[in-house]
């Protein structure tokens, strides 16, 4: 993947699989802006190496437009629009509202209003990609999580609709995972359980969301397709 001047935005990149996506970038040469809810000793590190790194709060319109307004202050044109931020939550009884007011804002209205408003940025740029990070859950539902599995749902529709809409100069695609990368507290009972709902039955690590991510960048043929990197789940 050759390096191009323009700079590669990634939402959602302060840990875990957009952090390790944003050093590779970073080491292959490209220039990165990163968005960030709270403040880490990565972002800092990054910041280091010469990323821009941006506060964002994607909870509401007012808060996603505030963002975009900033972006285009740091830069006239992208590369490259990685849809990474995500949020992980339950609807608790009451709250089930809420909770579908913000699955809906971070995973689709967010990606859905930064990909019009920055369409001129990435219209600067040959080649140019938009790549939406959804979940495998997506492809059957989620009895716990509904409005997450929803919303993601949602975003695999957008990858389909802009990529006709923005077709033929930018590609738009997307990458489902399902497990990628177990945190530190879950215990042996879980991983063990995680594990066996694939047919590879391994923790893969974020390099494959990486190596997935630069086919999309890479590949001049590609467009309204969704990767699905889940070890095989749909087979068990």
């Amino acid at each position: 993947m050759s390096a191009n001047a323009a700079p590669i935005l990634i939402t959602g990149a302060s840990q875990r699989i957009g952090l390790f996506c944003a050093e590779r970038l970073l080491d292959d040469g490209h220039s990165l802006i990163v968005t960030y809810r709270t403040e880490r000793e990565s972002i800092e590190r990054l910041r280091q190496r010469g990323a821009v790194a941006i506060q964002a709060s994607f909870s509401d319109e007012a808060g996603i437009l505030a963002f975009i307004e900033t972006l285009k202050s740091h830069t006239d044109s992208l590369r490259a629009i990685v849809h990474n931020a995500s949020d992980w939550m339950v609807e608790a009884a009451g709250e089930e509202a809420a909770v579908f007011a913000q699955m809906f804002n971070v995973h689709m209205l967010a990606p859905y209003l930064i990909n019009l408003h920055c369409q001129a940025l990435l219209a600067r740029s040959t080649p140019a990609d938009i790549i939406h990070i959804s979940d495998d859950v997506a492809r059957k539902g989620s009895a716990n999580r509904p409005a997450y599995s929803a919303s993601k749902a949602g975003l695999d529709s957008l990858t389909l609709s802009f990529a006709a809409r923005f077709a033929p100069h930018i590609k738009v695609n997307g990458i489902a995972p399902a497990l990628i990368m177990f945190n530190p507290d879950d215990d042996a009972d879980y991983r063990k359980k995680t594990l066996n709902k694939s047919a590879l039955g391994i923790e893969p690590g974020p390099l494959v969301i990486y190596q997935s991510l630069r086919y999309l960048l890479d590949n001049t043929y590609v467009t309204g397709t969704t990767l699905t990197v889940n070890g095989g789940r749909h087979l068990k």
